[in-house]
């Protein structure tokens, strides 16, 4: 018998905490730990030197150990999401996976913690004794009011920041979702109307972040089990709630809710009948967040109000109300300032940040993870999605202004731009190694043209060189089909406007180029008949033609198809006695630093000659990034012991390197493991010219260099920049099939250097 829906999930959830090793965490050593003298650093004597640093100065902790970027996750398990009061030890894995989202979002380190403590007092003097270890708190899954009297003796006694998740990172999620609502509504938080149910941490802080964007306080009415919360009851009542409390006769949800143009539920499931939604405002807002069954489901509350606009707590529908949205960046915005206490302008500063980013261009990253979905601003589409890697950037860094501008900033930052840079570097593994081309592309304005302009890589990369760049891109395409996978997919750019568009069915341009084919190609077999139809079909073909008649400055083509077939007509338009290929060179960015490799796809078996032009293409690209190059020309050959193969042909690229002054560092032939570990070439070749780990690989058979590649690709981790094609003048470059959006953006910058400054 087949498995029910929760149990086939169940399973897999489990076997996910349990293989290959129980539970979601482990801790890792940053520091080297391999010999005696590593020890004495490490412990004893050497920690003695932090800790009296320290101890002269206490700020001093955040240099010296892992404290200015440590969370502790702190739960007793009283109201744990969905479940209850399951207690403490049984919290454990949620609070773990909390650990793991900070890690992941914004790579801040976590211990979760669970107490057996149900006293609140008894708590928050335990979490206050934590505040050596810890650079924030983040309180989770405690009941009310129990968690109003943990924060707020935990705020009042400790110097850093203590945030109840539940109750303010729903707040600020909540309060970004209702912004952007309230724009898709043309309706303000001044004059609204809101209805909630459920007076618990997160409702009652969901209700004063909306007062304090705005919401009228008489104007919110509050529901809980027993009904409104009203002027002189008693039953079931806190501070919290009798700050809400009604002078009315009303009493129930039905009675509240006529009118409404804000439903905000955090109760439970079925609580908003589909009769109660036709009597609100119309095109009503509807925050049905309870989890996993909602106060009211979607298609039910479309059923009475089809232009309702509706957000929930679960990931299958739209506008998922997640605090993942908010927590890691708020933290790491606090953390990155030394903030003493996470105060309302930060708050606010997080709900205006992740607003202003849905209404933005969604990015390609969130687009691939989200595949299927629309990701346009609007009424499905309120919010950012959880793996949109802008958040970290955008939010961390408005958090860490508002920090800095109120006052509770122990360590300003001097460049928020630095900063925001540094974010992103974070984030996209390539950034801060490319930052050094971007800079040199700045330096003048060219014309990009993309061979396959309809692929939705290259219109969110024209997009992208639009917003970050000097270039000016040009697309190869159909323009009704790029206007249309434009608007669908939310680009704010459009053909014409933005871009220029050639269109191979139908341009202007055509018996120009035709003719240029022609006259290129006429003695190498080609006719009017064929040089016409290639100048329909082939968009490489045309892109080259631009570049030769001076209409672009450079091609980027390859997303689809083999690269040598490119190659093939970019050396048909583009080569010439002073642009000829040198090899492709790929930069692997790894864990441990850069790597470049060459040559993997130009010459299956360079000849010696051919392999001394890539290193010396290699070197002087190398210098792009800001590096210094390291070559090595690798093979199964170690230092002349193999007299045939590619040891052969290395060692007489070698002798030709050396017929010449370099200014570079080379050396070879060896293995790949020799040349990335100094210790070890040092036994094989005492006295050679190559100090320290080489940064570039060079192969005598493309196979190799191609493998080495695509190993560390699918198992190093590693994220590949380019292929760059070298000694073509800058003038074209053939990217991989697989390249994503921030991968062409990254060539685009490549191929946007001027000419005169790298050939």
């Amino acid at each position: 018998m087949s498995e029910s829906k929760p149990e086939s999930a169940r399973h897999p959830a489990l076997d996910y905490h349990e293989f290959p090793k129980p539970g979601k965490l482990e801790i890792r050593a940053t520091k080297p730990l391999a010999n005696g003298r590593d020890l004495s650093r490490a412990y004893s004597p050497g920690v003695a030197e932090a800790c009296l640093e320290i101890k002269a100065e206490p700020t001093n902790a955040s240099r010296y150990t892992a404290r200015g970027n440590l969370v502790g996750v702190v739960s007793n398990g009283t109201a744990v999401l969905g479940l209850g009061n399951i207690g403490a030890l049984a919290s454990k894995p949620v609070m773990e996976g909390k650990a793991v989202l900070f890690k992941k979002f914004a790579g801040i380190d976590c211990f979760d913690i669970e107490l057996n403590e149900p006293d609140p007092e008894k708590l928050a003097e335990i979490v206050c004794a934590l505040e050596p270890t810890f650079g924030a708190i983040n309180l989770e899954d405690i009941k009310a009011p129990d968690c109003f009297v943990v924060e707020k003796i935990c705020r009042e006694r400790m110097n850093i920041p203590v945030f109840h998740d539940d109750q303010h990172g729903t707040a600020i999620v909540v309060g970004a979702a209702a912004t952007n609502a309230l724009r898709v509504a043309g309706k303000s938080f001044e004059e609204i109307k809101i209805v909630s149910t459920g007076g618990g941490a997160a409702g009652i802080a969901c209700l004063n972040m909306l007062v304090k964007l705005g919401v009228k306080r008489e104007n919110i009415w509050l529901c809980d089990i027993h009904g409104l919360v009203h002027e002189g009851r008693e039953e079931d009542m806190n501070p919290q709630k009798a700050a809400f409390a009604q002078p009315s006769d009303k009493r129930t949800l039905d009675d509240v809710i006529e009118g409404a143009d804000l439903f905000l539920g955090l109760s439970g499931p079925n609580v908003l009948q589909p009769e109660m939604v036709a009597k609100m405002a119309d095109r009503p807002i509807i925050f049905a967040l309870a989890n996993p069954y909602p106060e009211i489901m979607p298609d039910l509350a479309r059923e009475v109000a089809p232009n309702a606009i509706i957000a929930t707590g679960r990931s299958d529908f739209p506008n998922q109300v997640n605090n993942v949205l908010c927590f890691p960046f708020i933290f790491r915005g606090a953390l990155d300032v030394g903030a003493t206490t996470i105060n309302d302008e930060m708050k606010i500063a997080c709900v205006e940040g992740i607003a202003a980013l849905a209404r933005a261009t969604t990015s390609a990253e969130a687009a691939a993870a989200y595949k299927g979905e629309q990701l346009t601003f609007g009424a499905d589409y309120l919010i950012p999605k959880p793996f949109d890697p802008r958040l970290s950037g955008v939010v961390s860094t408005a958090v860490a202004k508002a920090a800095m501008d109120s006052g509770v900033a122990t360590r300003p930052l001097p460049d928020l731009v630095a900063y925001k840079e540094r974010l992103k570097a974070s984030v996209f593994k390539s950034a801060l190694l490319m930052r050094p081309v971007f800079e040199a592309a700045a330096t003048a304005a060219r014309r990009i043209v993309f061979a396959e302009g309809e692929d939705e890589r290259v219109l969110r990369a024209a997009q992208a060189i639009l917003e970050e760049t000097t270039e000016t891109p040009i697309l190869i395409g159909r323009p009704e089909v790029i206007a249309t996978r434009c608007e669908r997919l939310g680009l704010k750019i459009r053909p014409e406007q933005d871009f220029n568009i050639v269109n191979p069915e139908n341009d202007p341009r055509y018996r120009d180029y035709w003719g240029t084919y022609h006259q290129i190609m006429a003695r190498r077999g080609v006719t009017p008949d064929i040089a016409r139809a290639i100048m329909r079909t082939n968009t490489t073909a045309i892109g080259a033609v631009m570049v030769h008649r001076e209409e672009a400055d450079s091609l980027i083509c390859g997303t689809f198809g083999e690269y040598r077939w490119h190659l093939n007509y970019v050396m048909q338009v583009l080569g010439d006695d002073q642009h000829y290929p040198h090899g492709a060179l790929s930069l692997m960015i790894l864990e441990d630093g850069p790597l470049f490799i060459a040559d993997t796809h130009v010459w299956s078996l360079p000849t010696p000659e051919q392999i001394a032009q890539t290193a010396i293409g290699a070197a002087r690209h190398v210098r792009r990034f800001g590096l210094e190059p390291n070559i090595a020309l690798c093979s199964q050959s170690q230092f002349g012991n193999q007299a045939e193969g590619s040891g052969k042909r290395l060692r007489e690229a070698i002798a030709i390197l050396d017929s010449e002054p370099r200014d570079f560092c080379y050396e070879g032939e060896m293995n790949a493991d020799v040349a990335l570990d100094e210790e070890l070439r040092e036994r094989q070749l005492p006295g050679n010219r190559m100090k320290g780990a080489a940064n570039v690989l060079i192969f005598g058979h493309a196979d190799a260099a191609s493998g080495v590649r695509n190993i560390l690709k699918a198992k190093g981790g590693g994220l590949e920049v380019g292929p760059i094609l070298m000694g073509m003048g800058n003038r074209a470059h053939i990217a991989n099939s697989g390249i994503t959006t921030r991968g062409l953006l990254n060539m685009a910058a490549i191929a946007g250097t001027p000419v005169a400054q790298y050939g």
